[in-house]
Parts: structure tokens; C-alpha cells; sequence
């Protein structure tokens, strides 16, 4: 990418752009993915240049003099006219060193604040005339319901044009999603059997083993649901059910994962499982009878000539047994009258598909196969891949930096529409309109007893039975 960029950071001194916005912009400058650039800092802390660098070479390790050169800091507190004043002497410095006209130079907002102080940040940008050559990312929740998204959407295009908008999911930016579609639709292997008479269930499954501690005021206003359904499940689910695009550009994909959404049947609370760990309640400014959820499991349905009778099942919580992001497919099973008994034929569950959205993203396939020796006895195998073993894991980039970087070329490919985000809403309404009651379940646990109900007669994949292959260990 040639274009010279100035970057604000909103929100510059908060944990998101500690942990994720400052290093992914240095691994970007590292790999030579971001042209010559200006990063202007802003927030409600009083600081000053110097101390914003101090602050990026704390959250960063191995800053460059180049890359700190490259930071500045503008407070809150001055006002729309001295973040402008910055941005305009950051653009003539550009102009000058890359030898380009000011209106070739781009401009990215990045809005790491909460979602209350998303449309202030809009306003200010207005008044401060920045909206001009301008891409805003934006961060989730988009709105709480419909009614919410409606008008969150309205007032944002009151100064931006769709165009402009770039609602981020952090999940979609991972290679391991990316390669759904890779997987999907250049394989003659695996399209033709992607669809409802092949394929018997699908789980998306969340855990996380992190607690609530500081963040309960913000899950008070969200839950499970709004938090990590809407924005990151969801999602993923329109890559893994979307149809072929036309092609791999962004005005395609947007348009076949809308059609997912609008394919979906209503989620019905009868379909939902919420869950709250013990010990959640009565800390941290949350009521002694909260009924936010920091779990939820729930079945969606698809109608669809592709999906129709294929349940999807989702779960995501907090304080679970395992960390873990996967995808699992699970393949219908074959008559096995023909094997024998004690053949073990069936006796470990479908042949399964899965992917593994961690950073270091791997894929699986599981399936039957003749143990050796006498008589027909069968056991479970897989063929699996994982991307850190590739001769180019060196290339990989964390989702934040992809997600930025395409945000910097335009590319909305790997971001959500208005018209994706107010139909998953609508979709939601049922259950925001009537929630099921929140189940208790033990912090270290798989979530709340009834989610075996929820998928029977089917079972959760994770636990997983067989552990991902050791390639450092030797015979494997």
C-alpha cells in the first residue's frame, strides 16, 4: 500500500490500544505493510507527545525511533480545532517527505471507546471537518436491539457515508476464518458435500476461562448474548452457510452473508440456554439478583434450500473449562449394519470437520479407519493442518493488524453492513423480548446442565476426545 496515511487512535490510552492497536500497528510498519504514516493519539488523559511515546514503548516491545517519531498526542480536553490543527500539520509533513498532494493522503479513525462515546467521537470529527478522505473503524456492541442499531446507523450516516463505515470482528480476522472460504470454495472435494443431505449438525463453539473482574459494569448493559453472539458468532456462522460468491470481492460476500441473516428463523427462547457463574452476582456494582447472562448456548436455523433441517448450535461464556474458538462439522453417518459387532463402527460419534479460530489456526478431519490386524476392528483417525507449520506462518497476521490494514485499503471484506447488523437484531427480537432465565452453573464447568438437552441428540464436541497432534513429538 503506497498512500501515505494519518491515523487517530480514539481512545489511545485505554487497554484495547495498549494490547492490540500500538503493537499491531508496529508489527505493520515492521512488515512493510503501512506506508509512510502519522499516529495521532487522543483521550480524556492529559497527555503530551512524549509521554503517549513513553506509553506505546511500554505496551510495545522493540519500538523503533522511527515508528515513535512517527506518534503524537492530542487531549480531549483541547477541543475538535487542535485535533485538527495536528492532523493538517501531520498531512503537510507527509506532503513533504512522499512528495504528494495533501488530498492524496488518507486518513483512518479508529474509535477504541466505549459504545456510548462512539457517537461524540463522530460528532467531534465532524466539527473538527475530518470526515473528508476519512474511514472510521468502529468497535462492537452496534447498538443493543433494533431499535438501537436503527438509530446508532442513522446518526453515523448523518456524517459518514456507508462507504466510510467499517464495524470491526476481531473473530473475522483471523486466518482460520479467511480460510473457510479458501477451504469452501476452491476444493472440488468439499462444496459438493457442503449442504444438508451430507452434513448433520454444526457447533460454533466460545469458551473462555477469563472472568469478569473490572469489566462487569459494561457486561451489566450486554450479557453473553449481545456481547459475543451477535457480533462474533454470528459471523463466523454466514462464512461457514453463505453461498458462492460471484466473486471474492467485499460488495459480494456482504451480500451472500445477508442473505444468511435473512434466511434465519427468529431464535426462539425455547432454543436458548442462558447461564451466570456463581460468584458473579453481588460484586462490582452488579445486583444481588442480576439476570445478565455470561453464558449462552442457542440452536439457530437456517431456511434455506442449502441448510433447512441442519441445526446450528452456538455456545460462548465466561469462567468455562477451556479456552478454545472452534467450528465443527458434523457429517451424517452411513448404514454400519454391514460391520460386524465389537467393530467399533459408530461407536465414536460422526466423522467431523473442524476448525480451530485460535491464533494459531489449524483445521481437522476425523473419520473411520481399519485398525491393523486380524478381523475389523475400526478406530478414529485424522489428517490435520496447522498453519504455524507452513514454510509462511511468518506471514501471518494477528487480526487486528489484517483487519486495520484492510480498513487502510478500503476493503470491507472482513467487516459488517448496516443491513447484516439491524437483520441480526430483528432476528434476535424474540429472545430479547422474552429471555429464558438465567441457569447458575460452576466457574470451571461447560456451562449450565441443560445445554445437553439443548443439542441432544447430539453431543457438545468440545471436550475434545483426542488432542491436537504434537508435530515436535517423534512416531506421529
Amino acid at each position: 500500500m503506497d498512500q501515505p496515511h494519518v491515523i487517530v487512535l480514539f481512545g489511545a490510552t485505554g487497554d484495547l490500544t495498549r494490547r492490540k492497536l500500538l503493537p499491531g500497528l508496529l508489527r505493520l510498519s515492521e512488515a512493510g505493510l503501512l506506508s509512510e504514516s502519522r499516529i495521532i493519539g487522543t483521550s480524556l488523559e492529559d497527555l503530551d507527545t512524549e509521554r503517549f511515546v513513553k506509553l506505546a514503548r511500554e505496551a510495545c516491545e522493540g519500538v523503533t525511533d522511527e515508528f515513535a517519531a512517527d506518534l503524537r498526542y492530542v487531549p480531549q480536553s483541547a477541543g475538535p480545532a487542535a485535533l485538527a490543527a495536528e492532523v493538517a500539520a501531520a498531512e503537510h509533513d507527509l506532503s513533504e517527505e512522499c512528495g504528494v498532494p495533501v488530498a492524496d493522503i488518507g486518513r483512518l479513525h479508529y474509535l477504541s471507546v466505549p459504545p456510548k462515546a462512539a457517537l461524540d467521537v463522530i460528532r467531534q470529527l465532524d466539527e473538527a471537518q475530518l470526515v473528508e478522505r476519512s474511514r472510521v473503524i468502529m468497535e462492537k456492541p452496534f447498538g443493543t436491539d433494533l431499535r438501537s442499531a436503527e438509530k446508532l446507523n442513522a446518526r453515523v450516516h448523518q456524517v459518514f457515508d456507508e462507504s466510510q463505515i467499517f464495524r470491526i470482528d476481531h473473530f473475522l480476522g483471523k486466518e482460520a476464518a479467511q480460510n473457510i472460504l479458501a477451504f469452501r470454495f476452491a476444493n472440488g472435494l468439499f462444496e459438493p458435500i457442503w449442504n444438508r443431505n451430507f452434513i448433520d449438525h454444526v457447533q460454533i463453539d466460545v469458551p473462555e476461562t477469563l472472568g469478569l473482574e473490572g469489566r462487569t459494569r459494561f457486561y451489566e448493559s450486554t450479557g453473553a448474548f449481545r456481547d459475543m453472539v451477535v457480533t462474533h458468532l454470528m459471523q463466523v456462522l454466514a462464512f461457514m452457510a453463505m453461498e458462492p460468491p460471484t466473486s471474492l470481492a467485499p460488495g459480494p460476500i456482504s451480500d451472500e452473508k445477508l442473505k444468511v441473516f435473512r434466511s434465519m428463523r427468529p431464535i426462539e427462547p425455547h432454543h436458548v440456554v442462558r447461564g451466570q457463574y456463581a460468584g458473579y452476582r453481588g460484586k462490582e456494582e452488579v445486583s444481588d439478583y442480576s439476570d445478565t447472562e455470561t453464558f449462552v448456548a442457542l440452536r439457530i436455523e437456517i431456511d434455506n434450500w442449502r441448510w433447512a433441517g441442519v441445526p446450528f448450535f452456538l455456545r460462548t461464556g465466561k469462567k468455562l473449562a477451556e479456552g478454545a474458538r472452534i467450528i465443527s462439522i458434523a457429517f451424517k453417518e452411513p448404514p454400519l449394519t454391514m460391520f460386524p459387532a465389537g467393530s467399533n463402527a459408530g461407536t465414536q460419534g460422526p466423522d467431523h470437520l473442524t476448525f480451530d479460530l485460535a491464533d494459531q489456526s489449524r483445521m481437522s478431519l476425523s473419520f473411520y479407519g481399519k485398525r491393523p490386524g486380524p478381523g475389523m476392528k475400526l478406530e478414529k483417525l485424522s489428517m490435520q493442518f496447522a498453519t504455524h507449520e507452513t514454510t509462511s506462518a511468518g506471514s501471518v497476521l494477528e487480526a487486528y493488524e489484517r483487519l486495520i490494514y484492510d480498513a487502510m485499503r478500503g476493503d470491507h471484506t472482513l467487516f459488517t453492513t448496516a443491513d447484516g447488523v439491524e437483520t441480526l437484531w430483528e432476528k434476535s427480537q424474540p429472545l430479547l423480548d422474552n429471555p429464558p432465565p438465567v441457569r447458575t452453573y460452576a466457574p470451571g464447568s461447560w456451562g449450565p446442565n441443560a445445554i445437553h438437552q439443548l443439542i441432544a441428540p447430539h453431543a457438545w464436541r468440545l471436550p475434545f476426545e483426542r488432542s491436537w497432534r504434537d508435530p515436535n513429538r517423534a512416531g506421529e
